[in-house]
């Protein structure tokens, strides 16, 4: 799964980054410490007014609210939708359909679990932070949905980040990881008219992802600073799956 990443690029770094023609809202403040319901920001290729379609930057609250839910606290369950089956699941598949999303992330956090021993306290979970190799900003593949509960209220828009079975060098860490699209697949996957299904192959390559431990201080969602993304010695090491 993905449930905490950091995002801390600023509105001109993300225009340059995913060629943004409208800012529709600003990118939020720097977050280090991403966590569900925080705001976030997306990307999105939209017409406007029924003009033409343009790339654009918007804000939207992190677990999605299906347009039929009945109350919007179904997004904090909500936050991740898995690729193989959100086509088809009712609360993604019209999302899947025609509202996909781009999320700009420097890197995501997640945890390893060593395996227990026999007599022995139970291991600590180990926090990774994973990123681009190249220190290049990542484009996690996301859905958006408008939803309000009577026609006169205010849209609420809420996004989440589909993700995958893990592979590479990340699987040790975790069996899921967050879809990221490659940069040539960006318009496709953006194009609300193109029809996209999960063997759409503009994804980047899990090899290009590289991770290293972090200080367990992301465990709370209190802490929020670049400390979070320094490096500390693996402890214990990573063990490959069996």
């Amino acid at each position: 799964m993905c449930g905490r990443y950091a995002a801390a690029k600023d509105t001109a770094r993300l225009v340059e980054e995913f060629q943004v023609e409208t800012v529709v809202e600003p990118a939020p403040d720097p977050n280090f410490n991403v966590a569900p319901t925080n705001r976030v920001a997306f990307i999105v290729d939209r017409s406007v007014d029924d003009g033409p379609v343009q790339r654009q930057l918007r804000s939207a609250r992190w677990g999605l609210v299906p347009s039929w839910a009945k109350d919007p606290k179904i997004g904090s369950r909500m936050i991740n939708a898995r690729w193989e089956n959100a086509a088809e699941k009712p609360a993604f598949r019209s999302a899947f359909a025609k509202r996909r999303c781009l999320i700009p992330a420097d890197g995501y956090f997640e945890w390893y679990a060593p395996a227990a021993v026999e007599g022995a306290a139970k291991p600590r979970k180990q926090p990774y932070f994973i990123h681009r190799a190249d220190g290049a900003d990542l484009a996690l593949a996301g859905l958006y949905e408008f939803w309000r509960p009577t026609p006169d209220d205010e849209w609420l828009v809420t996004v989440t980040v589909l993700t995958t079975a893990s592979a590479g060098p990340l699987a040790p860490i975790h069996d899921r990881m967050p879809v990221v699209i490659d940069r040539a697949g960006y318009r496709e996957w953006l194009d609300p008219t193109a029809r996209v299904d999960p063997g759409f192959d503009a994804l980047l390559a899990p090899s290009v992802l590289t991770a290293y431990p972090v200080s367990t201080a992301v465990n709370s969602v209190r802490n929020n600073s670049a400390d979070l993304l320094v490096p500390i010695p693996a402890e214990p090491p990573l063990e490959e799956p069996t």
